[in-house]
Order: C-alpha cells, then structure tokens, then sequence
C-alpha cells in the first residue's frame, strides 16, 4: 500500500535581493528613459524574465558593439570587467550598472589581493559571466579553479601569497572541498575576508537539504544557464531525493517522473519568478497531489538600493512630472 501523496515546497526560494534589484532596475530604467533600454547580456539567467523584459522593450545583447552609441545599457547582475566599463565609456553609452553588491564585493576582494601582489585562485565555472567580469580585475593574478579535481595541476608563483576566492552561486559544499583540497597543497592559502558564496545561494541549498531525504522527486525551477539552480538539483541528489530534475516551468515536466512517486519536494533558484513555481504546484495538484506544504529554514529580509544613477534619474524624472 502507497504512503499519502505529500508536496514539500522549500522555503527560502526564488528570487534573492541581488535579482530583485536587476529586474525592477531594468523595468524601472524603461519606465524612466523609455524603450529600447539595452541589457548586455542576460539580466538574470531566467529565460522567463528575459522575455518578459523584452516584450516591454529591453533589448538584451551579447557586447557592447551592439549598443548604438550614446544609448542606455545596463549590466547584468553577474557583473563586468573594467575593460567592459571603460569600453561603454569611450562610446559615450549611458550605463546603469545592476551587479549585484555581492558579486561587487568579490571583485573589490579581487582588486585588493591583486594590489598587494597575491596570487587569487578563483573557484567558478569557465565561461560564466560573473567568472569573466571577477578575473577582469586582475586577469594577471587570478587562476581559474573549476573542481576540486583540478587542485593537483595548480601552480602558483610564490606558495606564501595565495589567496582564494569564488562565484557566488557554486555548490557550498564542492566549494569547501575545493578549498580544503587547496590549503593541504599550500597551507598559507588566505582567505577572502567574508564569505563569498552568497546568503541565498546557501540559503536555497540549506532548505533542499532540509527536505530532499523526504522526498521521492525534487523538481528545482530554474533555466538551463542558471548555476544556483542547476547546483540545487545536485544538492538534491546528495541529501538523498531519489530522483531530481531542473525545469524552466511546469511544460517541461515529465509526467513519467510521478510514476510511483509520493513524496515531491518543489524549490526553485534565486532568478525564477515564484509564478512558475506556483505553476509547478498546480501541475501536481491536477495529478492528484494536495496542496503544498512549506517549510520555511529561515527568513530573508535584505533589500538592496536601485543603482544610485538610476535613482538620481527616477527623482529627476520625477521633480519634472
């Protein structure tokens, strides 16, 4: 005889503040300066919110070179290299920088190892674009470090001034291991001031691991290009859900994957809209499924302040209405 049929809906998920403040920079940039407001690459890596700012006029590009000069771009909440800023500037473009203050922190942790000559290993993914804009900083300094594997064949130049950092979205629990792995090769290894896997990275991690060795299946929202997300289906895994998959939304579900299935947990990765999610739980509901139950870890309360050039605008935008 089958257990009752449960839902377990992790909380915290979605949206975390750093996205928050880049999607309502670019809605309330087109509000401001009105369409076409250009996005150098993916705002957030959520293919939902990037289509939904298209349609009320964000143009998103790959590189600035496509911006037509003297418009308004912003930044995309995974931040950008120096070269990037001083690019934008030379072709007299507007620019709102939407990088989220955490991923700004590890650049300036960056800049500072750099100014004192030490060597930064950078614990991330090779192409992501926060990857990209952090090794910008000091490209002469920093060494990529994808895996916990990879420690063996590191070399540095001078083993008494090493230092490391990270992507702010990686699996909390790989990056340790990295880290653990590079102080027994070189035990002077400095650490950044502040931790830089981000609250809500590890917040979303902690609350899987919570439920997942509850669970039969762990659906985890969130698209494709988008690590956080993609680091909750693996978490999933290793915390002991049976069987866990990443969808853009509730289409992508295989009905397959409830065949025998009573337990489901749900979560979603910090650039989804909760919609989606609500739309994964209707899914399950007309399957036969009851209504969700959350179970919150803990509570989120951070907000972070518009860009300051964008505020400035907004009031003035506002002083002459």
């Amino acid at each position: 005889m089958s257990s009752p049929k449960r839902v377990l809906l992790a909380a915290p998920r979605g949206y975390c503040a750093g996205v928050d403040r880049a999607v309502v920079t670019v809605e309330r940039a087109l509000d401001t300066y009105g369409p076409p407001v250009y996005v150098r690459k993916q705002i957030v890596h959520n293919r939902h919110v990037v289509e939904d700012l298209e349609a009320r006029g964000a143009v998103f590009v790959e590189e600035l070179s496509e911006v037509p000069s003297g418009s308004t771009v912003v930044f995309s909440a995974h931040g950008v290299s120096p070269e990037v800023h001083r690019e934008a500037s030379a072709r007299g473009l507007k620019t709102i920088d939407a990088t989220c203050p955490l991923v700004t922190k590890v650049h300036k942790e960056a800049s500072r190892f750099a100014a004192d000559d030490v060597e930064i290993l950078l614990i991330g993914h090779a192409g992501h674009e926060e990857v990209e804009g952090t090794t910008g900083e000091a490209p002469e300094h920093i060494t990529l470090v994808q895996h916990p594997d990879d420690v063996d064949a590191v070399e540095v130049k001078d083993p008494t001034k090493v230092a490391w950092l990270s992507q702010t979205t990686l699996s909390v629990d790989e990056t340790y291991e990295t880290v653990t792995r590079l102080r027994e090769k070189f035990p002077l290894l400095m650490d950044p001031p502040s931790d830089d896997i981000c609250y809500a990275t590890q917040n979303r991690q902690s609350a899987v691991k919570q439920l997942a060795p509850r669970c039969d299946l762990v659906i985890v929202v969130g698209s494709r290009n988008s690590s956080n997300s993609v680091r909750l289906v693996e978490v999933a895994l290793e915390a002991g859900a049976t069987a866990s998959y990443r969808v853009d939304n509730a289409g992508e579900i295989d009905e397959a994957w409830l065949s025998g299935v009573d337990s489901v947990g749900v979560t979603s990765g910090a650039s989804v809209p909760d919609e989606l999610v609500q739309g994964v739980l209707d899914f399950l509901v007309a399957r036969g499924f009851p209504t969700a139950t959350e179970e919150r870890l803990t509570e989120e309360n951070l907000v972070f302040a518009l860009p300051p050039e964008l505020r400035k605008d907004i009031a003035a935008h506002a002083a002459r209405a």
